[in-house]
């Protein structure tokens, strides 16, 4: 689902009103829903503890859109948990790599939530992440 932020931003480039730079992305992982109006500050992010990061995405980590939908064509793998993270039950894409901070880009639903704990390292494999943008 595309944020509130990333619809006007779209809105706004392809009216001629202010140019859109291409932002780096982010995924962070969250322990709720996420919604279309939240932003880095909001987000339901797992804690900022115990080896977590968002991790960096590049445009090569990416599919090409096809209906309004891009999954992951690389795996995506974070840090190695050094304490219990929770479980994440969605994903958001932002544009900072700073916890609590940026704008929320899109978000998605994890289809099988993954309880993280001490030394367990989580990664999504190519194509488990989608990003539906209707």
């Amino acid at each position: 689902m595309a944020s509130d932020y990333l619809e006007n931003k779209i809105n706004d480039h392809i009216l001629g009103k202010t140019s859109f730079t291409m932002p780096q992305a982010f995924i962070a992982l969250c322990t709720a829903s996420v919604t279309d109006a939240h932003t880095g500050a909001t987000l339901p992010e797992v804690s900022n503890a115990n080896n977590y990061a968002r991790v960096t995405t590049t445009n090569t980590d990416w599919g090409a859109s096809s209906g309004g939908t891009s999954t992951n064509a690389a795996a995506l793998t974070f840090g190695q948990a050094s304490g219990t993270w929770g479980t994440a039950s969605y994903f958001a894409i932002i544009d900072s790599a700073t916890h609590g901070a940026g704008n929320v880009l899109a978000s998605g639903t994890i289809g099988t939530p993954k309880l993280i704990q001490a030394n367990d390292t989580p990664s999504f494999a190519i194509g488990e992440l989608s990003v539906v943008t209707t």
